[in-house]
């Protein structure tokens, strides 16, 4: 499978609260609901079309715990327009990276813990689509770091929220990016698709 990540982020870099205002008040976070309402029909036919392509899940834990608490258990009359998110989210396989969930309730969910990388690279080492990534900003970063991550969507919202958790910390290890796809919407939402592509060249010192 291809490991791909899909992550939404504020022009600052922002990943927290972008859903409910309540979803994550983490060190103070005030200005949550960020991309509630934002991008056009288009856009969310790619991001519906996006988890359709879906082989499986692979969340972290807090993302693994929202989502659950959210898409694990609504209906279709809940999420009118989105039910091929639902869908997908509640027939395929979902595996989340971590060291204290041990029953999780959600129903087709494994456990990852121990050897995390060598899970992934077993789960990634399987014949299908995708295995994708959603939100999962630490897990998110460790994958990178460790070379796992084949594809990284950013849906960029146009707004700078001025605080709350980024999605790259200031310091870090670098990455090059080749982009492999572009695309703006209606409302100013842009879509980058990038394939990690090792370390960037740096001029040289005078």
């Amino acid at each position: 499978m291809k490991l791909t990540t899909m992550t939404q982020v504020t022009v600052d870099g922002v990943m927290q609260g972008n859903g409910a205002a309540s979803d994550d008040r983490r060190n103070g976070f005030e200005r949550g609901g960020w991309a509630l309402g934002k991008g056009d029909d288009e856009t969310h036919a790619f991001i519906k079309q996006t988890y359709q392509r879906a082989e499986a899940f692979l969340f972290g834990r807090r993302t693994y715990e929202l989502f659950a608490g959210s898409w694990g258990s609504s209906t279709v009359q809940d999420v009118p327009g989105w039910e091929p998110v639902l869908r997908a989210l509640n027939t395929r396989p979902k595996y989340v990276a971590s060291a204290t969930i041990t029953d999780p309730a959600w129903s087709g969910t494994t456990v990852l813990s121990g050897d995390v990388a060598a899970a992934v690279r077993e789960l990634k080492a399987k014949p299908g689509g995708e295995l994708q990534v959603h939100g999962s900003g630490i897990l998110s970063r460790w994958l990178l770091e460790n070379d796992l991550v084949d594809e990284m969507t950013l849906i960029t919202i146009p707004v700078v929220v001025g605080q709350g958790a980024r999605l790259f910390p200031d310091a870090g290890p670098d990455l090059a990016l080749d982009l492999i796809e572009s695309r703006v919407d209606s409302k100013g939402v842009t879509i980058q698709v990038y394939r990690p592509a090792g370390r960037p060249q740096y001029a040289p010192t005078a």
